[in-house]
């Protein structure tokens, strides 16, 4: 070695800001994904933005922190959580318990309650975009921009040709 210094790979952990909703947005998520779990909710007072609940959470073994800060940011589009699904009834289900405006839906993409984006897709989907092809890719791709909640069997027909 060269006297550089060795660094362990970092541990990267989502940190979301809400206004009031920190302890009620986990219990929510925990409440909808599978190995899930809310593990300590700590008060921490007197910071620039007051009192601060600060939440620290598991979707999926995946670990979270959030804390409840007041309303100087909200969530964007610029920023989203990816759900891969093996079935069409996985995506409906992350689907039906996510989506709360509507009016944002599109290619996959949701909203949630508190404004946090959601892309709920088909690992199917995934493989065939794998494939580098670029006329199935072009149909897909026309495919998924009709579409608010994704369709496995008509994307599947897409790219390949068949619908």
């Amino acid at each position: 070695m060269s006297g550089k210094t060795m660094l362990l790979p970092p541990k990267i952990k989502p940190h979301l800001w809400f206004d009031k909703e920190a302890r009620e947005a986990a219990e929510f998520y925990v409440s909808i994904f599978p190995d899930s779990r809310l593990i300590e909710v700590a008060m921490v007072p007197d910071t620039p933005s007051g009192d601060v609940e600060v939440v620290l959470f598991e979707l999926s073994g995946v670990p979270f922190s959030a804390f409840s800060a007041g309303p100087r940011f909200r969530f964007n589009e610029s920023i989203s959580f990816w759900v891969s699904c093996a079935t069409q009834e996985e995506i409906d289900y992350y689907w039906a318990s996510l989506s709360a405006h509507p009016d944002s839906e599109a290619c996959g993409w949701l909203k949630d309650r508190y404004g946090l984006s959601w892309q709920i897709v088909p690992a199917a989907m995934e493989e065939m975009m794998k494939r580098k092809e670029p006329a199935r890719l072009a149909r897909l791709t026309q495919a998924m921009l009709g579409m608010k909640k994704l369709d496995v069997a008509a994307l599947r027909k897409a790219f390949d040709g068949t619908g």
